[in-house]
């Protein structure tokens, strides 16, 4: 089923909806999915972004890192 057909079921589905705290949940789930997104686009500060690459430098110093071929390995699995 492609994406505008499950967008009908839903808008269907969601018109014939009775039940107050079923909807209300949908709601919030929206709304917080929504939220989520905007809050994933903040920008960073330069203190942020400089506290970010010492850890990265660290992590690698440390040996915390996978190189390309063991993540490519690892994301197969996902």
């Amino acid at each position: 089923m492609d994406l505008q057909t499950r967008k009908l079921n839903l808008i269907e589905y969601l018109i014939r909806l009775q039940d107050e705290k079923l909807f209300k949940r949908i709601e919030d789930s929206i709304s917080n999915a929504l939220q989520a997104n905007n809050r994933s686009l903040e920008q960073f500060t330069q203190h942020e972004l400089t506290e970010r690459a010492l850890k990265s430098n660290e992590d690698y110093i440390a040996g915390k890192f996978m190189d390309q071929e063991q993540l490519e390995k690892e994301s197969s699995n996902w």
